[in-house]
C-alpha cells in the first residue's frame, strides 16, 4: 500500500482502543447474560467481531503485521433457532473450478463421447459443450475427486447443512435453490478456501501453449458413477 493511503499511526491506536471498549461490552453483556441465546450477548459479540476486523485490517496496513486472533463473522454465529429433532434437511454445496487444461477437458468429452453410442458427436467441439458432457456423465462428487483429469483446477467451495421442518415440494425449489437459507437453521457449515492456506497459491502453474497428447491422459472408468 502505498504512502498516500496508508493509515496513520492515530487511526491504529483509536482502533486499538474501541476493541478495548468492544471487549469490554462484551465481557459486561455476558456476566448479564439473561440465557444461553441472549441477544445483548449475540450484538455484543458482533460489534466485537466488526472492530477487531477494523483493527486487524489498520494495523495489517500500516505496520504489516496481523493480530493472533481470528473471529468469524456475524453469519458463521447466528444462533441455531431450528427443530431440535429436524424431520428433514438440505445440503447445500457449491464448488469453483478453472478449467486450467481445456485440451484434456475436450480430450476426456470426447472419450465420453465415444464410449456412449447415444450421444452425440458434436457436444464435445467446444469446452462449454464438454462441460455439460463431463457433469451429465459424471456425478458431481466424483468431478470433485477426478478434478485433474477433466482438466479442472479447484478453487473455493462451500457445504452448509441446513434443518427443515417438512421435506420440501418436489419441484419447488429448483428454479432459486440458494434463495431461502435461513443461517439460523443451518445446522453446520464447512468451508474450503485458498485464502486459509496461503501455500496453495504455490500450487498451480499455468498451461499456455501445453499441447496434451493421447498417453498424457489418464483413463476414465465410465463405470464408476
Amino acid at each position: 500500500m502505498s504512502d498516500a493511503v496508508q493509515p496513520t499511526a492515530a487511526e491504529v491506536r483509536a482502533a486499538a482502543e474501541a476493541v478495548k471498549t468492544a471487549l469490554d461490552r462484551h465481557l459486561a453483556a455476558v456476566e448479564r447474560r439473561s440465557g444461553e441465546d441472549d441477544p445483548a450477548v449475540y450484538e455484543a459479540f458482533n460489534e466485537l467481531a466488526a472492530a477487531a476486523e477494523v483493527y486487524d485490517e489498520l494495523l495489517y496496513d500500516r505496520y504489516d503485521e496481523v493480530t493472533p486472533f481470528e473471529i468469524p463473522g456475524a453469519d458463521d454465529t447466528a444462533p441455531y433457532t431450528g427443530p431440535e429433532e429436524p424431520n428433514a434437511l438440505s445440503v447445500l454445496i457449491r464448488r469453483d473450478y478453472s478449467v486450467v487444461e481445456p485440451q484434456r477437458l475436450l480430450a476426456q468429452a470426447q472419450r465420453v463421447e465415444a464410449a456412449d453410442e447415444t450421444l452425440g458427436t458434436e457436444a464435445s467441439g467446444t469446452v462449454h459443450g464438454a462441460l455439460g458432457v463431463l457433469f451429465g456423465e459424471f456425478e458431481p462428487d466424483e468431478i470433485a475427486s477426478r478434478h485433474k483429469e477433466f482438466g479442472l483446477e479447484e478453487g473455493d467451495s462451500t457445504l452448509w447443512v441446513t434443518a427443515a421442518d417438512e421435506p420440501a415440494e418436489p419441484g419447488e425449489w429448483l428454479e432459486t435453490p440458494f434463495d431461502q437459507v435461513d443461517v439460523e437453521r443451518v445446522v453446520c457449515r464447512f468451508d474450503v478456501s485458498a485464502v486459509f492456506d496461503d501455500d496453495d497459491d504455490d500450487l498451480a502453474d499455468g498451461v499456455d501453449g501445453v499441447d496434451l497428447e493421447d498417453e498424457d491422459l489418464e483413463p476414465l472408468d465410465l463405470d464408476q458413477r
